[in-house]
């Protein structure tokens, strides 16, 4: 039987990841993804290695999606978090939409679902 570990907000995800070390938060400008004002990674130096996906049925606005990615030669691991539709902060949400896409995904077969 496998054992199914259980979150149920964002708040404790990011916490669990914080405690690992994955606490870095990786920010998309057109240069590509950077934490803090190191590197700007591009898509083919990156990949998914997780995905949490939160959903919450009585307010839209908590409905977002947490990437894991891990940067393929250093091995830094950090997080995207991205909000659904109108809620999301993103300055160019096409850029950052078309650039998340072009992230290789490995490492899961499974996209995780959390509802709050």
């Amino acid at each position: 039987m496998v054992q199914q570990h259980v979150m149920t907000t964002l708040t404790s995800v990011l916490e669990d990841l914080r405690i690992k070390g994955f606490d870095n938060e990786f920010r998309w400008s057109p240069q590509g993804f950077a934490v803090g004002k190191g590197n700007a990674y591009q898509p083919q130096d990156m990949e998914i290695i997780k995905t949490y996906r939160f959903e919450e049925n009585t307010d839209p606005a908590d409905m977002c999606i947490l990437y894991l990615i891990s940067v393929k030669k250093s091995g830094l691991t950090g997080y995207s978090l991205d909000a659904y539709g109108v809620y999301s902060n993103h300055d160019d949400e096409e850029g950052y939409d078309n650039f998340i896409r072009m992230i290789p995904e490995t490492g899961h077969d499974v996209q995780l679902l959390f509802e709050l």
